[in-house]
């Protein structure tokens, strides 16, 4: 290699390379006799055909092409080219100018220089293409780092908090089909105790929807804002929004304000779906004729209005769940949907109905083709207490059956989770924060962190059915006499008993004879001093008492 290399020196130097000294001499600087020729060569230059057909090293001299990069190579000098083909394709030249000796190189000069280009041009192509990964891959990295804060910043526009109002149940759901979307919900609170409700969907989906979304969101909640009916938000919107909106892109909407008082719906819809209203007659499609907004100004939209009586329920939703489609093609439907809102009791509970439905229609293969979007509105029933309305299964220091017991003490915080898998580490731990003033015994605080990871685990899983849409809520509350403290956790599993807590038997298990069905609960009872569950048709809670210096029953304090 070392005789090669020297032969390669002598050939275009014209002069021996001295061998490597042990100390090297000093050397006096001198200007350098060789440039870096930095040259873009454009795909359709002529001078990139023939070099793709050139057998061999190219005298740049000889060269009678008209070609920009022939006279880029011949003004730098270039005295000899030797071309890059890699499968074919011209991938880079090497370029020798005039030789020191001031001598023509010779054949010897071009085979080195052939076989060199052999051996270089697989490894530039090889350079060439991780380079161009890595560049495609921060690309990537850019674009979906630009999804995900798009999408935390559509998220910030959904309303974060459901309106509290006393004798209704609201309830949302929103699913984007891509990173973000252009459906959206959102709800205006009046001056005079009224709220609206809007749902929209913008044509199109990703980032040019969800774009559309937030100035729509933003001039109706400057509308909702100064006019009172619902007719003259949605005209003030479509005339502010037609000079602006995209070529082929429009919005459909429909606006609500609800009297809670009186149960009283006032709505204009701009050529949104049509929203269900189950009452005790059965369900009825309320309708109102309107453009969407964005298509054409000077739009009308007629308004209506509907009183819901106690047990009246409305769906407001989105095109993304009727639209969806089967294995087979087959549309789930406008008929399909309003039959199932029909045979169901309404609330919030309708929403996982339906979802549930829409994954048995869909099948498990089912890719998500519109964003998807839920409101549910009922008048909540007058309650009618019976012995099955709320199933207790106290287990205090008597054995006697009991209901919640800290509902009437003062809450301390509480929050919810989405239910996936492995939030329960994260309630363990921020129920832990929440109770670190209250100075309990290490022992004890490891027994709450186990029993609440335990009963988070069992609400995401068996209450939830792991579905991340549904929250799981929990409260923490605490008492002075006695000195305790309740942890709360409520999932949507409700309509159901919850089991019995069953003592393990492992022989049973492996005999076929005993289902691991309530050994969770079996295993947070034997955490804290009190264990307590009730249950009604939407909600499952499950509450865990830990006395901070012994209860009423002298439970040990670690």
């Amino acid at each position: 290699m070392t005789a090669l290399f020297r032969s390669f020196w002598r050939s275009l130097t014209g002069q021996e390379r001295a061998a490597p000294a042990e100390t090297p001499p000093p050397v006096t600087p001198r200007p350098a006799s060789a440039t870096t020729l930095a040259l873009e060569i454009a795909p359709n230059d002529p001078l990139v055909l023939y070099f793709q057909s050139a057998p061999g090293a190219v005298d740049v001299e000889t060269l009678r092409i008209d070609s920009p990069a022939v006279q880029a190579l011949k003004a730098a000098r270039v005295k000899l080219a030797m071309p890059l083909v890699s499968q074919g394709n011209l991938i880079g030249l090497l370029c020798m100018g005039p030789r020191l000796s001031e001598q023509d190189y010779t054949t010897e000069d071009r085979g080195l220089l052939s076989n060199l280009a052999s051996q270089a041009a697989p490894a530039v192509r090889v350079a060439q293409l991780v380079r161009q990964q890595r560049i495609e891959a921060q690309a990537r990295e850019r674009i979906e780092q630009e999804l995900r804060v798009a999408r935390l910043i559509q998220q910030t526009l959904l309303p974060q908090t459901l309106p509290d109002l006393p004798g209704w149940q609201i309830a949302t759901h929103y699913q984007p089909a891509q990173a973000v979307g252009g459906d959206f919900y959102d709800f205006i609170y009046l001056a005079d105790g009224r709220v609206g409700f809007i749902i929209g969907d913008v044509t199109d989906k990703g980032v040019p929807a969800a774009l559309v979304m937030a100035t729509t969101r933003a001039i109706l909640r400057g509308a909702a804002g100064r006019l009172l009916s619902p007719g003259e938000v949605l005209e003030r919107t479509n005339e502010l929004l037609c000079p602006d909106i995209p070529p082929k892109m429009f919005v459909t909407c429909l606006y609500a304000i609800l009297d809670p008082a009186s149960g009283r719906l006032h709505y204009a819809n701009a050529g949104h779906d049509l929203p269900y209203w189950r009452h005790a007659a059965g369900v009825t499609e309320m309708r109102a004729t309107g453009m969407p907004l964005g298509l054409m100004p000077g739009m009308s939209y007629e308004e209506r209005e509907v009183r819901l009586e106690l047990g009246d329920s409305v769906l407001l939703y989105s095109d993304g769940l009727v639209e969806a489609h089967s294995p087979t093609r087959e549309m789930f439907g406008f008929p399909r949907l309003g039959a199932l809102v029909g045979q169901h009791s309404g609330g919030e509970a309708l929403i996982p109905h339906l979802l549930d439905q829409l994954t048995a229609f869909t099948g498990p293969e089912w890719e998500q083709e519109d964003d998807t979007t839920l409101v549910v509105l009922q008048r909540a029933s007058r309650p009618t207490p019976s012995p099955d309305a709320e199933l207790r299964v106290g287990r205090g220091g008597g054995g006697e059956d009991r209901s919640l017991q800290a509902d009437a003490w003062p809450m301390l915080a509480q929050f919810s989770l989405s239910s996936e898998p492995g939030n329960e580490r994260q309630a363990m731990a921020r129920v832990a924060e929440m109770v670190k003033d209250l100075n309990l015994p290490p022992a004890r605080l490891d027994k709450l962190k186990t029993a609440v990871a335990e009963a988070t685990m069992n609400a995401i899983e068996h209450g939830n059915r792991n579905r991340a849409e549904l929250p799981v809520d929990i409260r923490v509350l605490t008492s002075e006499a006695p000195a305790a403290v309740a942890v709360q956790i409520s999932d949507h599993g409700g309509g159901k008993p919850m089991p019995e807590p069953g003592t393990p038997d492992l022989d049973a298990k492996l005999a076929g004879l005993q289902s691991p069905r309530g050994w969770g609960l079996f295993l947070i009872e034997k955490m804290v001093d009190e264990m307590n569950t009730a249950s009604d048709d939407v909600h499952h809670t499950i509450e865990l008492i830990l006395y901070l210096s012994g209860g009423p029953d002298a439970h040990p304090t670690a």
